[in-house]
């Protein structure tokens, strides 16, 4: 199955760049957001993106003049109604994400295959709710979604090979590294990583050690490139806590039960580098 138009929803940092992603891989992609202004906020952002690359000499002005013509932007669902791949990456609420498939199951044409980039939700959940759970899958995609290269294929219990084949074949031809993974909380990455990144913040809150004393720890003595309290803003700590409650939701492993500091920065707002703080400063 090829996918020449696909639709992608969210109007955040993953959905503009899973959408300049596609464009890139030759796929005619229609961006949708909640409203017109942050619509064309994504464009906007995704013109950023390309012209930085052109700055860097990774792609040249007319390749990304190329991507940007391949990308449209609406507020409308209906918009996506002739789209043969649709992938939300909308916010990690497993009542919002089923109620958007639900909708979504009214709107997309027969044969449309319907993917979600959540992290750790329950894909077969979404399934349930539409009329075609044979044709929904996870595609989650890592940020930034144009760098990295992994994507994690989730494969609920109702999807058939012949949709699993197909969301795999459109993650290599965009240049990535697929891998088929159950559909259990936290999947792969996110179940081995976020234990660590929650203990790194009881270690602070403990008092072990000060935040850059243990970033730089983790980045020399382990090699990593980034230390877990600066991938944490990164991630944005709103995200981290509800996928840490998600994977103790299901497992009720206590290396996955929030650290009660993380709970309240999140409270107080102070969510990374989305609102300028966390656990450093970005408003400088």
């Amino acid at each position: 199955m090829t996918f020449s138009q696909i639709g992608v929803i969210g109007s955040g940092i993953m959905g503009s760049g899973i959408a300049e992603v596609a464009a890139t891989a030759g796929a005619t992609v229609i961006l949708r957001s909640r409203s017109q202004a942050t619509a064309d906020a994504m464009l906007a952002g995704l013109e950023k993106s390309l012209a930085k690359q052109v700055e860097r000499g990774k792609k040249t002005q007319e390749d990304a003049d190329a991507v940007r013509a391949r990308v449209t932007a609406t507020s409308s669902l209906a918009d996506l109604s002739n789209c043969d791949l649709i992938i939300e990456s909308v916010v990690e609420d497993l009542a919002v994400k089923k109620a958007l498939f639900a909708e979504l199951d009214g709107i997309a044409k027969p044969g449309a295959i319907l993917a979600t980039n959540t992290s750790t939700l329950p894909v077969v959940e979404m399934a349930m709710v539409t009329s075609r759970p044979a044709s929904v899958c996870g595609v989650h995609f890592f940020n930034p979604a144009t760098a990295m290269s992994l994507v994690e294929i989730v494969r609920p219990l109702t999807a058939s090979d012949e949709t699993i084949a197909a969301v795999t074949e459109f993650a290599t031809s965009c240049g990535k590294e697929p891998v088929t993974v159950k559909d259990q909380a936290g999947f792969i990455v996110n179940a081995l990583l976020f234990p660590y990144l929650n203990n790194a913040i009881r270690l602070l809150e403990q008092g072990v050690a000060t935040k850059e004393g243990i970033d730089t720890a983790m980045k020399g003595g382990c090699n990593f490139p980034m230390g877990p309290l600066a991938l944490l803003d990164l991630v944005g700590l709103d995200t981290s806590l509800a996928i840490l409650n998600a994977l103790y939701t299901e497992f009720a492993d206590p290396n996955y039960a929030p650290v009660p500091l993380l709970k309240r920065m999140v409270a107080a707002g102070t969510l990374g580098r989305k609102s300028g703080s966390g656990f450093y400063d970005y408003r400088r």
